[in-house]
């Protein structure tokens, strides 16, 4: 399924990551899923959160730079292995996956992987063809 990611700009300096979090707890926007990739004085911070244009016009108002992405949401089973599968799936229908993190879920035995890929349009399909992604949107926040 395609949600929406939050990319954030992020100065490479002590306490910015603890600024932006809790800006958007004192706002009731729940974070589900985060990844933080630095250089030496940027970062870029992409998150999955549970009002996507909420959390954009917080940041934004509080001078921070935010882009808005669309990415694939993939539910899987939280067992060894079941990462490995969804890749295997789209290595053998030629989908290339520009980057990619997840996390445990907060349902017992599921987990979340958040992708983003060269052909998003095709990747659902396939995904969906084996049996990926028969959430709604509002569900995955909840895993």
């Amino acid at each position: 399924m395609t949600i929406k990611q939050l990319s954030v700009f992020v100065e490479n300096k002590k306490g910015r990551l603890t600024d932006i979090t809790k800006l958007l707890a004192q706002n009731s926007i729940d974070i589900s899923a985060l990844s933080l990739a630095d250089t030496s004085d940027f970062g870029v911070l992409r998150l999955i959160v549970n009002d996507v244009d909420k959390a954009k016009s917080v940041l934004n108002a509080a001078g921070i730079i935010v882009k808005i992405t669309d990415v694939l949401a993939i539910v899987i089973d939280d067992h060894p292995g079941s990462c490995s599968e969804v890749l295997q799936v789209m290595s053998d229908n030629d989908i290339a996956i520009e980057y990619m993190y997840a996390c445990a879920g907060r349902k017992s035995g599921k987990a979340l992987m958040i992708a983003r890929a060269d052909d998003p349009e095709k990747a659902q399909q396939i995904l969906s063809e084996n049996g990926y992604g028969k959430e709604q949107a509002s569900d995955i926040y909840k895993i």
